[in-house]
């Protein structure tokens, strides 16, 4: 299956608050990976592996997708070292990391457990996994037309618990306090979903968000640190589903 078509690469135009949640997602785990061995999985063309090598010890970028590999290589021509590989078989030898990276991709993965079962094995002892997704309980949510199974905040909460990591879940980019214009547009978003009317792949959607957001800004080809914002991130109960963020972020430190 080939996933550029739902993935954010170079060519393709986004939202400005799309484009925060980019660069919010690596702006989080920058605070992770200072002088660490990184390894990000499903790293699409790789717009954040730049940023994270800056801080990073080393950083491994892989996909599945062999075209997203083809264009992060073309772009960091040996400067970041990038394979193709599958999520759930990584290629690397048992502790080879301090920290794995998945960024919304969890839900595309056939068995999210086997991923699991890797990451226990390719990370040394206290290491970190960090994980970040749209959340499907926010109103309006609307999934992938590739993907698996999304989780909730109580599924990934008891997916990571049970693989023997300790977990913080946190919720940013708030859905509530909307305005009167944003609240149209919310319900025709959701009515757009319920009739199957949103294009699958990021092209076709860019004409729909013009109608929504208005001009919409160029995805690049790399995170720099004057693309970084500082969001606010709230720490959420594990036990309850979330309702009031719209991307949800994990910590797992594994045990």
């Amino acid at each position: 299956m080939e996933y550029t078509t739902v993935t954010e690469i170079p060519s393709n135009k986004a939202s400005k608050e799309n484009i925060a949640m980019l660069y919010a997602r690596y702006n989080w785990a920058s605070q992770f990976i200072q002088d660490k061995d990184v390894l990000e999985v499903a790293c699409g063309a790789g717009i954040g592996l730049g940023y994270l090598a800056k801080k990073a010890k080393t950083i491994i970028g892989c996909d599945y997708d062999a075209n997203l590999v083809k264009i992060a290589k073309d772009y960091y021509k040996g400067r970041v070292n990038i394979l193709q590989c599958d999520a759930q078989n990584l290629p690397f030898e048992d502790k080879s990391f301090d920290v794995v990276i998945l960024f919304e991709a969890i839900y595309y993965i056939p068995s999210a457990q086997k991923f699991f079962d890797e990451c226990k094995r390719v990370l040394r002892k206290n290491g970190i996994l960090l994980i970040c997704m749209a959340n499907k309980d926010c109103e309006g949510f609307n999934p992938s037309p590739f993907s698996i199974k999304y989780f909730s905040v109580p599924e990934l909460y008891n997916l990571l618990n049970r693989n023997n990591f300790e977990t913080e879940i946190f919720g940013n980019f708030p859905a509530s306090n909307f305005s009167f214009i944003d609240k149209c547009k919310l319900f025709a978003r959701k009515r757009a979903v319920s009739l199957n009317l949103i294009p699958k792949t990021m092209k076709g959607k860019e004409k729909l968000k013009r109608i929504f957001y208005g001009k919409l800004a160029d995805i690049p080809n790399e995170i720099t640190d004057i693309h970084i914002e500082n969001p606010s991130f709230e720490l959420l109960e594990e036990i309850s589903p979330d309702f009031g963020h719209k991307v949800i972020y994990v910590m797992g430190r594994l045990k």
